[in-house]
C-alpha cells in the first residue's frame, strides 16, 4: 500500500504541490488574523464552583483585580517640594486614558459632620501645591489622626506610601492593556527622574499584563531561534542547501497551519497555545530527517532516484504515521479535559501534528523528485566513523553486557523512584520569574510594607434584605476582619465597616479614638448621615462615605464585601489559610443566617492551577494508554508491547526523580514535560520496532542479526534526531521564565535518557526475551 501510495504521490506531485501550496496560502490568511487572549481565568470549566463564585462575584461587583499599586518609600515625603511632586504625579496618572481613578495621599478626604444638613461632608485634606511647610504639616496632622488610611495608603514604621491606580476592566482585557500600563510607567519613569527616588510598581494587571508581553517576545524568538538551530544542524549533518530549505519550508509550513487552525476554531493564543509554534518546529524536524534518511540510504544501494523514493515512503511512510500518532495522542488528550486552556492546547497541537505528517509525506519526495540525485557528500554522514564507533559499542552492550545494562537501569531507576516521592505540587503567581526580577522584588517590597497585593474576596450573605445595616453582622464583619488583618500572609481587609467606622469617627468631630464599630443605638443617630444624597455640585472623588459603603454591599444590602490583599504564598500554603479563615468565619457567623463565600482573583488561580496539574496527570495516563493500544495494534504482539514499554517509562520515571532530587516543583509548565516528553520519546521506540520488524523476514528470522541490521541502519537517524530534538528544546533553557525553562532542559533530559534507553536497553530487552521464549 505505502509503496503504491509512494507511486501515486511522484505520478501526480505537480497537483498535490499546488494543491498543498493553495491550502498553505488559505491557512496563512486565515493565520494573518490571529489573536492574542486577554481572559485569565479559562483554566476552570463554566461548571466548578469556583468559577461560579467567582463570576457571581464579577457580576455583583464588577472586578478584583484592575487595581495597579505604585510604591514610594522616602523619608522627605512630608517635604514640600517632594509632597507637591506626588501630587503632581496624581494628576498625570488621571490624565491617563483607561484610568479610571487613582487613591493616593494627596487626594485624600475627611469627613467633616455638617449638624444642620444632617450630613458628612467629604473636604480636601491637602490643598497642593504648597508654598509653606507649616501648611503641608498642618494638614498632615489631620490626616494621620484618621485611622483609616493608616495601613491602607501608608505605612509609617516603614516611611511607605501607596497610590493605587484603578484601570478600565474592558480596557486591560484587550489588545490595548500594554499602551494602558506603558502610559502609567511613563508618568512614575518622569517622577522618578525628577525626584531620584525609587518607585515600585505591582498589581495584577501589571503583572498580568508585563509578563504575558514578555512570554509573546520570548515566544517570537524562540520560534526564530528553532527555525536557525533546524538550519545549522540540518547543514551539519546533510551538507545540502537544498534539503535543509525544504525542511525549513515543511516546519514554516506546519506553523502557517497550526496559527490558521487557531483562528478557524474560533481560538485566540493563550500562554499555552503559545507554544505551539516551537513545538511544530521541533516535531517537525525528525520526519524531515528520517525520511531524508531513507531516501539518501536507499539510493546508495539502488543508485535509482525514483526507486529510492518510492522506497522511502514504502519504507517510512507507516513509520511516520504512527509516529505522529503517538505523538499527536500525547497533546490531543488534552481536549478530554473540562479546561477551555487545556481543550484548545490539545486540539491544535493534536490535529497539527497529523498535518505535519501529510505535509512531509506530499511535500518531501515530490520536492526531491524535482531535484538532482544526491551527491557522495550528502550521503557521507552515513558512514560517520564516530558514530559507527559509537553503534558497534552498543551492539557490544546489547549481546555482551546485558547484565550491566539491567543493573545500570535498575539503579537509576530506584533512585528516581525516590527523587519522585521528594516532589512537591505548588506554583506561585510569579514563581518562574527570576528572584533578582524587578516584578519580583517590587512584589516582595509591598508584601513587606502592606500585606501584599493578591485579591481574596469575602462575600457575606445575611439572606434577606437589608439584613447588612445592623449592629450583629456589622460586629461580626469585624471580627473577622481583625482575625485576618492579624495574620502575616494578609493585609488589613477592608469593608463597609471601615466606612462607618469613619463616618463614626467624623460624627464625633474626628476624635480618632470613636474609630470603632457603630452599635444599634450610633446607628439610628447616624442614619440621616449615612442616607444623605451628596450635593450635585462636588466633584466625583467628594461624594462622601455614602459611595464607599456602597461599593461594598450590594443594591438589596443583602451581601458584604471584604476585600482583602494578601501575600503571593503559593498554592499549597493558600488552601491551608483559606482553610483557617473559613474555620474562623463558621464560628463567627451562624451558618443558618449567613452564608460566607470565599472567591477572588487568589482563589480562582489556586484552584486553576490545581485544576490543570490534575488534568495533566490524567491527560498522560489516557495518553499512555492509547499510545499502548496503537502499539499492540502496530505489532501485534505482548512481548514486543512490553518491551516497547518499559524503554519510555524510564525516561519519564527518571525526569520526575531530577525534579524531586533538584526541588522542581509540579507545576502546569513542568507537568507539560511529561506528556510532551512521551510523545516524542515514543517516536524512537515505534521506529526502532517497526525497521526491527521489516529487516526480520530478511534474515530469517534471526533475532541476533536482524538487531545488528536494525541498530546500524536505525541508529544513525535516531542519534540524529535526537541530537536536533534536543538542540530544538535547550533554546527554551535561555528563557527568563523558570517553567519555560525547565520545560527545555526537563524535556531534553527526558529526550538523552530516551534515546539511551532505546538504543541500548530496548535491544537487550528484545534479545532476552526472545530466548526465553525460544
Amino acid at each position: 500500500m505505502w509503496y503504491r501510495l509512494g507511486q501515486f504521490i511522484l505520478k501526480f506531485r505537480f497537483s498535490l504541490l499546488v494543491l498543498l501550496f493553495a491550502a498553505t496560502a488559505f491557512m496563512g490568511w486565515k493565520a494573518s488574523k490571529v489573536q492574542l487572549s486577554y481572559d485569565f481565568t479559562r483554566a476552570l470549566p463554566t461548571d466548578n464552583p469556583r468559577y461560579i463564585d467567582y463570576q457571581n462575584f464579577l457580576k455583583k461587583f464588577g472586578g478584583d483585580g484592575n487595581t495597579m499599586v505604585i510604591g514610594i518609600q522616602n523619608p522627605q515625603f512630608w517635604s514640600q517640594n517632594f509632597f507637591n511632586e506626588v501630587g503632581a504625579l496624581h494628576r498625570q496618572l488621571k490624565k491617563v486614558p483607561g484610568v479610571t481613578d487613582v487613591l493616593s495621599i494627596p487626594e485624600t478626604v475627611n469627613l467633616v459632620n455638617d449638624s444642620i444638613q444632617h450630613r458628612l461632608t467629604p473636604k480636601k485634606i491637602f490643598l497642593y501645591p504648597y508654598e509653606s511647610q507649616q501648611a503641608l504639616d498642618t494638614a498632615r496632622t489631620v490626616f494621620e489622626n484618621l485611622p483609616f488610611y493608616r495601613g491602607l495608603l501608608y505605612n509609617p514604621q516603614t516611611n511607605s506610601y501607596l497610590l493605587a491606580v484603578s484601570v478600565n476592566k474592558d480596557t486591560i482585557n484587550s489588545k490595548s492593556r500594554t499602551k494602558l500600563i506603558n502610559g502609567i510607567l511613563a508618568q512614575v519613569q518622569v517622577f522618578e527622574k525628577q525626584t531620584g527616588t525609587t518607585v515600585y510598581t505591582s498589581g495584577l494587571p501589571y503583572i498580568r499584563t508585563t509578563i504575558s508581553n514578555r512570554i509573546k517576545n520570548e515566544m517570537n524568538w524562540f520560534l526564530i531561534g528553532s527555525l536557525v538551530l533546524l538550519v545549522v544542524t540540518l547543514l551539519i549533518f546533510f551538507r545540502s542547501v537544498s534539503a535543509t530549505i525544504m525542511s525549513l519550508l515543511v516546519v514554516c509550513m506546519g506553523v502557517v497551519w497550526s496559527l490558521g487552525t487557531l483562528v478557524l476554531f474560533g481560538y485566540k493564543i493563550t500562554l499555552l497555545t503559545a507554544l505551539i509554534p516551537p513545538l511544530i518546529v521541533v516535531i517537525g524536524i525528525p520526519n524531515c530527517i528520517y525520511f531524508l534518511n531513507k531516501y539518501h540510504t536507499a539510493y546508495r544501494d539502488t543508485n535509482d532516484k525514483n526507486k529510492a523514493l518510492i522506497t522511502m515512503v514504502g519504507r517510512m511512510g507507516i513509520v511516520t504515521l504512527f509516529c505522529n500518532i503517538a505523538a499527536a495522542i500525547g497533546f490531543a488528550v488534552f481536549s478530554f479535559t473540562h479546561s477551555d486552556l487545556l481543550k484548545e492546547f490539545g486540539a491544535v497541537a493534536g490535529i497539527n501534528i497529523m498535518v505535519l505528517f501529510l505535509l512531509s509525506l506530499v511535500f518531501i519526495p515530490s520536492v526531491l523528485s524535482y531535484l538532482p540525485p544526491p551527491k557522495e557528500k550528502h550521503t557521507r554522514y552515513l558512514d560517520n566513523p564516530f558514530l559507527e564507533k559509537i553503534l558497534l559499542n552498543i551492539e557490544r552492550w546489547a549481546f555482551h553486557h546485558a547484565r550491566w545494562v539491567y543493573g545500570v537501569t535498575a539503579v537509576v531507576t530506584i533512585l528516581a523512584v525516590i527523587g519522585v516521592f521528594r516532589i512537591k505540587s505548588e506554583g506561585f503567581i510569579v514563581d518562574d520569574l527570576p528572584r533578582s526580577d524587578k516584578i519580583y522584588t517590587d512584589l516582595k517590597w509591598f508584601e513587606s510594607n502592606f500585606g501584599g497585593v493578591m485579591p481574596l474576596e469575602i462575600i457575606v450573605d445575611t439572606k434577606k434584605r437589608k439584613g447588612i445595616f445592623r449592629s450583629k453582622p456589622i460586629a461580626k464583619i469585624d471580627e473577622l476582619s481583625a482575625y485576618i488583618a492579624a495574620n502575616p500572609a494578609t493585609a488589613r481587609p477592608l469593608s463597609f465597616v471601615e466606612g462607618l467606622k469613619f463616618a463614626k469617627q467624623a460624627y464625633f468631630d474626628g476624635d480618632s479614638m470613636s474609630y470603632t464599630i457603630p452599635y444599634e443605638a450610633d446607628l439610628v443617630f447616624m442614619a440621616p448621615y449615612l442616607q444623605a444624597k451628596p450635593d450635585s455640585t462636588q466633584k466625583n472623588a467628594q461624594k462622601g462615605v455614602a459611595q464607599l459603603i456602597n461599593s461594598f454591599m450590594d443594591s438589596t444590602q443583602q451581601l458584604a464585601r471584604i476585600s482583602v490583599n494578601m501575600k503571593d504564598i503559593g498554592s499549597a500554603k493558600l488552601p491551608v489559610l483559606l482553610n483557617d479563615f473559613e474555620k474562623k468565619a463558621n464560628e463567627i457567623f451562624d451558618t443558618a443566617s449567613y452564608h460566607i463565600t470565599f472567591t477572588g482573583s487568589s482563589v480562582s488561580f489556586l484552584e486553576g492551577s490545581g485544576f490543570i496539574i490534575k488534568g495533566l496527570k490524567e491527560s498522560i495516563f489516557w495518553a499512555f494508554l492509547l499510545i499502548t493500544l496503537c502499539m499492540l495494534y502496530l505489532f501485534r504482539s505482548f512481548r514486543i508491547l512490553v518491551c516497547s514499554l518499559i524503554p519510555n517509562l524510564i525516561p519519564l520515571v527518571v525526569t520526575a526523580g531530577v525534579m524531586g532530587w533538584v526541588g522542581i516543583a509540579l507545576k502546569p509548565s513542568t507537568v507539560l514535560v511529561f506528556s510532551v516528553a512521551l510523545g516524542i520519546a515514543i517516536d524512537v521506540t515505534i521506529r526502532f520496532l517497526i525497521n526491527y520488524k521489516q529487516e526480520l523476514p530478511h534474515y530469517n528470522r534471526q533475532v541476533p542479526q536482524t538487531l545488528v541490521q536494525t541498530i546500524r541502519h536505525t541508529g544513525i537517524s535516531i542519534i540524529y534526531t535526537s541530537l536536533v530534538l534536543i538542540a530544538g528544546f535547550i533554546i527554551f533553557c535561555f528563557s527568563d521564565f523558570g517553567g519555560t525553562k525547565a520545560l527545555g532542559w526537563l524535556t531534553s533530559l527526558t529526550l538523552v535518557v530516551g534515546t539511551l534507553t532505546n538504543l541500548v536497553l530496548l535491544p537487550v530487552l528484545i534479545l532476552s526475551t526472545s530466548r526465553r521464549k525460544k
